[in-house]
């Protein structure tokens, strides 16, 4: 799988969870500051944003201070639906209930031992059928304001 990667700034924590998705046989597309580019996290959570709603990526795992801004900047991108996790319970909800392709963690709350935990979660569950008519209502509200917007 292809998974863009972005922070607004390269760290302990970024390297690790680069090196733990390689290790579990991914391909990643660092951008940002991890590719030795200097951008704020509201560029590069769009940069990665954009790459995962054009299908340049499958999905994408995006960090910044709290991992709030970035979700928040992430989701502005039609096709988005980034989920902030903090523990591995979280990220398991992400994916089973709302279908989310991008992971966010918070640099400064993310030690590499609950990373490993979250991507453990985020890769080994998926949407249920039963909540795709919701992800599709998603998609609808998502729509109604692009075209009022």
């Amino acid at each position: 799988m292809k998974i863009a990667v972005a922070s607004d700034e390269k760290t302990f924590l970024t390297d690790f969870v680069i090196e733990e998705l390689k290790r579990r046989g991914h391909e990643v597309i660092p951008l940002g500051p991890l590719a030795g580019e200097s951008l704020p996290w509201t560029l590069a959570s769009e940069k990665l944003a954009d790459m995962v709603a054009s299908g340049q990526a499958d999905e994408g795992v995006l960090f910044c201070y709290t991992g709030t801004g970035a979700s928040i900047a992430a989701n502005k991108v039609p096709g988005i639906r980034a989920a902030l996790c903090a523990d591995a319970q979280t990220a398991r909800g992400a994916r089973w209930w709302n279908d989310a392709n991008v992971l966010v963690m918070s640099l400064r709350a993310t030690s590499p031992e609950v990373a490993k935990e979250i991507l453990d979660a985020w890769f080994s569950e998926q949407v249920r059928e039963e909540e795709k008519p919701i992800i599709r209502q998603l998609a609808d509200i998502e729509a109604r304001h692009r075209q009022t917007g």
